[in-house]
């Protein structure tokens, strides 16, 4: 097989949650790009809409639909939908996910605040896999790919965040984060017999667009790579474990960080 072959995806049906924005857009695209028909997912259908219908200008097949990852009857239906339309589903990028409220410390921090970061970021990542997982079981074929982070295998080191106003990890969001990594390969154990892979993606320091430059300055310092990373950085990665280039691997933990966690 040549490994042009081996990327290209015209023909397959893929599903990205959380598409509209950051991570998500950038690997919808990169599916997209290599000639899968994408639909894009979040709470905000207005954003997934407008999104989708920018990167159909640029030739590429998106669609755009409303869903809350964490109400199973909309997620349910996202996949339904997609699988009766196509005849399949060969890829679920499980990327909805992030922070339900400033981290606390543990001392001080809210049950239910906490709860609530496990709800959006594995209780949503589980539904997803879920539905994708049994559509995929029974065609016997497919790739499911989870979005982990480095904040998921590591502890947040405080003194990086100090005086920018906000920390990325907070005990919620890694306890999250290390759950959907193990996940990740329990269901790889699962699936495999019925040809399916499950992988999981962990970003490193990503700022959005709108980060401070200093927040850009620490990366630098403290990447091997000399800087933070971008979006587009995780193109390569989806695109490896969603394509047949990646058809034996499974189980993994794919960090994407430019070397943050050497050491």
């Amino acid at each position: 097989m040549r490994i042009q072959d081996a990327f290209d995806m015209r023909g397959q049906a893929a599903i990205v949650t959380g598409g509209g924005t950051h991570l998500g857009r950038a690997m919808a695209a990169s599916l997209a790009e290599l000639g899968a028909s994408v639909v894009i997912a979040s709470r905000r259908e207005d954003l997934c809409a407008q999104v989708a219908s920018e990167m159909r200008r640029d030739g590429l097949d998106v669609t755009g639909r409303g869903c809350n990852v964490t109400v199973e009857e909309q997620v349910d239906d996202l996949v339904s939908s997609v699988a009766d339309a196509h005849g399949k589903l060969d890829v679920m990028v499980c990327n909805a996910g992030g922070g339900a409220a400033p981290p606390t410390h543990v001392p001080d921090g809210s049950v239910d605040e906490f709860i609530a970061t496990l709800e959006l970021n594995v209780k949503g990542t589980y539904l997803c896999a879920q539905a994708a997982a049994r559509v995929m079981t029974a065609q016997r074929s497919g790739s499911i790919i989870t979005i982990g982070s480095i904040h998921g295998s590591l502890t947040t080191d405080k003194r990086f965040y100090e005086g920018l106003g906000f920390n990325r990890g907070g005990p919620a969001y890694q306890a999250s984060k290390g759950a959907v990594i193990n996940f990740t390969r329990n269901l790889a154990g699962e699936l495999g017999e019925y040809g399916v892979r499950a992988n999981c993606i962990s970003p490193g320091q990503i700022p959005r667009p709108n980060a401070s430059p200093e927040f850009a300055r620490r990366c630098a310092d403290n990447i091997p790579l000399d800087r933070g990373g971008e979006a587009d950085d995780l193109k390569g990665a989806v695109a490896l474990l969603a394509s047949q280039a990646g058809a034996w691997i499974t189980g993994q933990n794919l960090i994407v960080d430019g070397g943050w966690t050497i050491w």
